[in-house]
């Protein structure tokens, strides 16, 4: 599986943003998919995950509330919907595929990685 994230950019605080991951391979279907995010400095730390159906979500306490998961299998695309974002949403994005149907929050659980996304958010 490869995948491709997009949709980053600069915000201002309060904005909203959705991000997409597009994977290729016939199989997306059956991956579970997750969204971490590394600041300068800091460890890469979990944000969102999702099922293979997409019928489960699971999300960090940091962004609970303010951010959204869904995914498309028929279009092999993930999107991140991000509101009331904050200037600490400020990092690298990257969206994850593990071979497991289920969702995962750790970053060992995953096989697959996209190339990440900026994200900015000014205050």
């Amino acid at each position: 599986v490869q995948l491709q994230a997009s949709g980053g950019g600069l915000v201002q605080a309060g904005d909203s943003l959705r991000l997409s991951c597009a994977a290729s391979g016939r199989t997306f279907g059956s991956y579970g998919m997750g969204w971490f995010r590394q600041a300068p400095g800091k460890e890469r730390e979990f944000v969102a995950t999702i099922t293979w159906s997409g019928g489960t979500t699971y999300y960090s306490d940091s962004v609970k509330g303010r951010f959204t998961i869904s995914r498309d299998n028929a279009k092999n695309t993930m999107y991140p919907l991000m509101n009331s974002l904050k200037p600490e949403d400020t990092a690298i994005y990257y969206c994850a595929a593990r071979g497991s149907t289920y969702y995962g929050i750790r970053p060992s659980q995953y096989d697959y990685w996209g190339q990440g996304t900026q994200v900015t958010v000014s205050s």
